[in-house]
C-alpha cells in the first residue's frame, strides 16, 4: 500500500475531512519532521493516521520505518495499527494526558510534563502506549495548540532531596524567564515543623546597615568569590575521587556518595567551606514556605528553593539563568555568573500579593495565581458537594491542567494527584468534576493571548 507524503499534515487532514469520509476510512500520511530540539534539527519521517469514530476524530503518530508500507496493507483500522505498533490511540478534541520525564539534577530531580529539549522529551499517552509530545503536536499544531507547538509553557515539578545543602537549588536569577511555584509538599524529616523555605532575595536589615546598595553589592560579591575559591578546591579534589571510582566528572551522583567523598576531605577545608557558605548566605533572605503557598519569582530576583520542598512550577520555555552561587559542583556549566548577576540583580524585597478571586460559588472557587506578559495561572478549588462541576471556558487557546490535591474527571479522563493534561485549542465542552469527598485543587495555565470565545 502506497502511503502519500505531505508537506503539511494538518492541511491534508482539513481537506480529507472536507470530503466527508466514511467511518471506515483511514487517512494515512507520511511527512518530514525536523527535530528542532536537537543540535542541527535532524529530520525524521513520521506517519500520522486519522479515523472518524462515533463523531470523534481519532489519530495516532509514530516513526515511519523502512518496512512500513509493506506491513500496512489491505483493510486498515486505526485501532489495529495502534495495537500492532504500540502507538497511542488519541482523540483530537479531547484532553491529552501528559506523561512526564524525570531529569536528574545535582540537588534532586525535575519532572517535566511539557519538556521538549535535547535533555529529555515529555510524552502523550493513552494509558497504554505513548508518543513524544512534539511528534503529537506536529500532527495538527493549529487544532492542538493554536500554533504554539514550539512555545508551550513548561510545566514541571521540582523535587529536591531532603538533605540540607545537597537538596538546595542554585541561587540564580533570570532576565527573561517567568516562573511561578506552588508548594505541594514539605518533607517532615527535613523540616519537622512542616515549614520549609526558599532563599529569596536579600536580607533587608543587612542591606540597611550599608551606606549604599553599591557597598552592599561589593561586600556580597567579595563573600561569594571567597566561597567560590574554596568550592573550586573541593570540586577539584572530589573530581579525583570520581575518577578513582570510574564516575564521570559531570555525572549526577546520589547525595549519600557525595557525603562520603566530602567526609574524606581535609577537616580544615570542610570547616572553611561551611563558614564561608554561612557568611555568604547571611546576605540573603530565607522565606518560609508551607504546602499551598504560591511564589511568583520576579525577574532579576535571586532565588533558590531549599531542600525537601516539592513544588509545581510553570515557566516560560526559555533556558536562561545567571548562577550567583551553588553549594555543590555545577554540572551543566563550568563557571558561575556572579559578576554579571550582581550587576543586574534587584535588591528590592519581592512582594507576595494575595490571590485575586475571579469566580466563586458553593461548588468551586477560581483564583488568579499569577498573570505574566506571556502566560497566566489559575487555581481552581472544587468542593466535595459539587454536582455541576466547573465548565472550562471556550477560548481557542490550549491550556495545561494539573491536579494538586484530590482527583478529578474531565470528559471521562480521570486525573489523580500531580497528573496533568494538555487541553487542545479546538476542543469539545469540558467540565471538571471532583471525584473525592474532600476539596480538590487544580492548577490551570493559559497563554497570555487567551480570550473567551463568544
Amino acid at each position: 500500500m502506497h502511503i502519500p507524503f505531505t508537506e503539511n499534515p494538518e492541511q491534508a487532514l482539513v481537506e480529507w475531512l472536507g470530503s466527508r469520509p466514511n467511518a471506515s476510512d483511514v487517512l494515512m500520511l507520511r511527512y518530514k519532521f525536523f527535530q528542532y530540539y536537537l543540535d542541527g534539527a535532524p529530520p525524521i519521517e513520521l506517519l500520522a493516521l486519522f479515523q472518524q469514530n462515533g463523531g470523534r476524530l481519532c489519530f495516532t503518530v509514530g516513526e515511519a520505518d523502512a518496512g512500513l508500507e509493506g506491513e500496512i496493507s489491505g483493510a486498515v483500522t486505526l485501532r489495529g495499527v495502534c495495537a500492532e505498533r504500540a502507538w497511542p490511540l488519541l482523540v483530537m478534541d479531547q484532553p491529552l494526558r501528559l506523561e512526564p520525564v524525570a531529569i536528574p539534577k545535582p540537588w534532586g530531580q525535575e519532572i517535566w510534563f511539557t519538556g521538549i529539549e535535547q535533555r529529555g522529551l515529555s510524552r502523550i499517552t493513552d494509558g497504554v502506549a505513548s508518543a513524544p509530545l512534539p511528534w503529537v503536536l506536529s500532527v495538527a499544531p493549529i487544532r492542538l495548540t493554536a500554533g504554539y507547538d514550539r512555545q508551550l509553557n513548561l510545566l514541571k515539578i521540582l523535587d529536591p532531596l531532603p538533605e540540607p545543602v545537597y537538596g538546595d537549588l542554585y541561587f540564580e536569577l533570570h532576565e527573561e524567564k517567568r516562573e511561578v511555584y506552588v508548594v505541594t509538599h514539605v518533607d517532615r524529616e527535613a523540616w519537622p515543623d512542616g515549614i520549609g523555605g526558599i532563599r529569596f532575595g536579600f536580607d533587608q536589615q543587612v542591606r540597611a546597615g550599608y551606606r549604599s546598595d553599591e557597598a552592599f553589592k561589593i561586600d556580597y560579591l567579595a563573600s561569594v568569590k571567597r566561597y567560590e575559591q574554596v568550592r573550586r578546591e573541593i570540586d577539584r579534589q572530589i573530581d579525583q575521587y570520581r575518577l578513582g571510582e570510574s564516575v564521570g566528572i559531570n555525572e549526577p551522583v546520589p547525595a549519600g556518595q557525595l557525603k562520603k567523598w566530602h567526609a574524606r576531605l581535609p577537616e580544615v577545608l570542610r570547616q572553611r567551606e561551611s563558614a564561608l557558605r554561612q557568611e555568604m548566605n547571611g546576605f540573603t533572605s530565607l522565606l518560609p514556605l508551607r504546602p499551598g503557598d504560591v511564589i511568583k519569582v520576579p525577574l532579576l530576583t535571586p532565588h533558590a528553593l531549599q531542600h525537601g520542598v516539592r513544588t509545581v512550577e510553570f515557566q516560560t520555555p526559555v533556558y536562561e539563568r545567571r548562577i550567583l552561587s551553588f553549594a555543590q559542583k555545577v554540572l551543566t556549566q563550568g563557571h558561575w555568573d556572579t559578576e554579571q548577576a550582581v550587576g543586574l540583580m534587584s535588591l528590592e524585597p519581592p512582594t507576595s500579593p494575595e490571590l485575586n478571586t475571579l469566580f466563586e460559588n458553593e461548588e468551586c472557587r477560581l483564583e488568579e495565581v499569577v498573570r505574566f506578559d506571556d502566560f497566566s495561572v489559575e487555581r481552581l478549588t472544587l468542593s466535595p458537594s459539587g454536582v455541576n462541576g466547573y465548565r472550562l471556558p471556550e477560548t481557542g487557546s490550549y491550556a495545561l491542567l494539573m491536579t494538586i490535591e484530590g482527583a478529578v474527571d474531565l470528559q471521562g479522563v480521570r486525573l489523580g494527584q500531580e497528573e496533568a493534561l494538555l487541553l487542545p485549542a479546538v476542543r469539545t465542552a469540558s467540565v471538571l468534576r471532583n471525584l473525592t469527598d474532600t476539596e480538590t485543587t487544580v492548577l490551570i495555565a493559559w497563554p497570555a493571548e487567551t480570550v473567551l470565545l463568544p
